[in-house]
């Protein structure tokens, strides 16, 4: 066996030019008589330094990047094959990076490390011994692990992810489903893609146990269209698992019955909310259904179904493998656990961050973002995708927890930091954020639907100078109605981003 190189598959690395790299590693290899093993591992998440290409120099992986296909001859020449870190691209120890080092990773604790399809990869660092334990317990003992982790939904609405299955678990019904909701559409995400395209078997493993633990033997991952990488990864994935005996009907010999297929989205914002996902799945154009009955109880096909989201259904592996307690050790007050954030926008080094709740936000962007990436002063922050609030200064002290954001009117949501420079007009993001609703809206009730439209026009006439006063007072009273009477999130929350210009940035609402 020749020197292990590794070379990230996913597709941020893929849209950097990571498979050319990797053309041109193994036809240097070959010209100079090497003998390579090259390995398409997922990303690290230190997107600022893709195409990240790593060699197993025996005492750890060495590290080189952010590496063009035109820089491999001289990495070769500079003694790349036997990990020489004598090149300006050479990183050093990867595992040994402050980027790396000060994050807490649970539910990424194998992105990088691993081929995402190797199941033997995924069984070496404590694949599946989350559901080996499972199978030995009651589906209520599962359930009270994952209540007593103090896991909650990674989404929106971050509601007790045990107390929505033990729902499930006590409702009666002949067949029951579990829904990961795999549609990730916020701006400035991409953990749930990691989960897919770097560890698919720990979200794989993930709904097997969620099934066990609510008598469900159906699962669904209902994936964004725009994810074609994590599409081919996913079900090369499920193939393997079936074939290993993790899913099936006989799950490892134990009797215990779960099946998983990918489903593909719609290419809609609105298929995110879980009901409308539920409509899409069904074969229906995805549309806002009024709750009560809760899914919970009358879901996909009218049965009991749990529908989360990715880093909800990954995050479980680790509860049942470690412990309930190891888990909620992590995080402050009722936020417990981690939570993978997400480094966008204007911002020097993007990536991943796993942490423990409780990091400021302005600690967040110095130690890992490194500021923006235009050298320029940050001005606003928007946590929480495209219906969160822009952050000002004032706020970036606030630890990241989701009671501390609420009493801000801000929102965690799925992780999503996305930073802007002091170059931003927020009274354009203004109107962005209703363009986008207007857009995005399945036209079910009538705020979300007509109240994006007429937001649009007003903040125009705000802007154009139009009768001022009396419409930044329209624009207010519009945006109070379409939060306190959309039927979902859509047009409930399309006002925060909003309300938050007018507060702390009316200046740009000038024109």
């Amino acid at each position: 066996m020749g020197t292990r190189i590794y070379v990230p598959c996913d597709t941020t690395a893929l849209s950097v030019g990571a498979d050319e790299v990797a053309e041109a590693i193994e036809a240097e290899a070959v010209r100079r008589g090497l003998s390579i093993e090259l390995i398409r591992n997922g990303s690290r998440g230190l997107f600022w330094l893709e195409t990240l290409v790593e060699v197993d120099a025996g005492s750890g992986r060495v590290s080189y990047g952010p590496v063009e296909p035109e820089d491999v001859p001289g990495l070769f020449d500079a003694g790349l094959a036997d990990g020489s870190q004598d090149h300006s691209l050479a990183r050093g120890d990867i595992e040994k990076h402050p980027y790396l080092t000060q994050q807490q990773r649970l539910t990424f604790s194998r992105i990088g490390l691993t081929d995402p399809v190797s199941i033997e990869d995924y069984q070496a660092h404590d694949g599946f011994r989350g559901l080996e334990n499972a199978l030995k317990l009651s589906g209520q003992a599962i359930v009270d692990a994952v209540k007593d982790s103090g896991l909650r939904g990674r989404g929106g609405a971050a509601f007790p992810t045990g107390i929505k299955w033990q729902t499930v678990h006590d409702t009666d019904g002949d067949q029951k489903y579990i829904v990961c909701n795999a549609d990730e559409g916020d701006s400035g995400t991409f953990a749930d893609r990691l989960v897919m395209e770097c560890d698919p078997y720990l979200l794989i493993e993930g709904m097997t146990i969620a099934g066990l633990a609510v008598g469900a033997t159906q699962g669904f991952i209902y994936l964004r269209s725009e994810y074609p990488v994590a599409h081919r990864i996913l079900n090369t994935a499920l193939a393997r698992a079936y074939e290993g005996g993790y899913l099936g009907s006989d799950i490892l010999g134990t009797g215990k019955h779960f099946d998983l297929e990918v489903r593909l989205a719609a290419g809609a914002y609105i298929c995110g909310e879980e009901t409308s996902l539920l409509d899409s799945l069904e074969g229906k154009r995805g549309m806002v259904r009024a709750k009560p009955p809760l899914p919970a109880i009358k879901g996909l096909f009218g049965k009991p179904t749990v529908v989360n989201n990715v880093l909800s259904l990954a995050a479980v592996p680790f509860i049942l493998d470690k412990g309930a307690k190891a888990y909620a050790d992590y995080g402050m007050g009722r936020s417990r656990g981690t939570l993978p954030l997400q480094l966008a926008g204007n911002v020097k080094q993007g990536g991943l961050v796993e942490l423990a709740f409780g990091i400021t936000l302005r600690d967040l962007m110095d130690k890992f973002g490194g500021g923006t990436a235009s050298g320029r002063p940050l001005r606003a922050v928007q946590a929480g995708g495209p219906l969160g609030t822009y952050m000002p200064e004032t706020q970036w002290d606030t630890p990241i927890d989701y009671e501390r954001f609420a009493e801000l009117g801000a929102v965690v949501g799925h992780g999503g930091i996305v930073m802007f420079d002091d170059t931003v007009n927020l009274g354009e993001q203004a109107r962005f954020a209703m363009e986008f609703c207007t857009v995005e809206s399945c036209g079910k009730c009538t705020p979300c639907r007509i109240g994006s439209v007429r937001g649009v026009e007003v903040i125009d006439k705000i802007r154009a100078g139009d009768n001022r006063a009396a419409n930044l007072e329209l624009l207010g009273e519009l945006c109070e109605t379409m939060v306190d009477g959309s039927l979902c999130a859509m047009g409930g929350m399309t006002p925060f981003p909003v309300q938050s210009v007018m507060k702390h940035f009316p200046e740009d609402l000038n024109g």
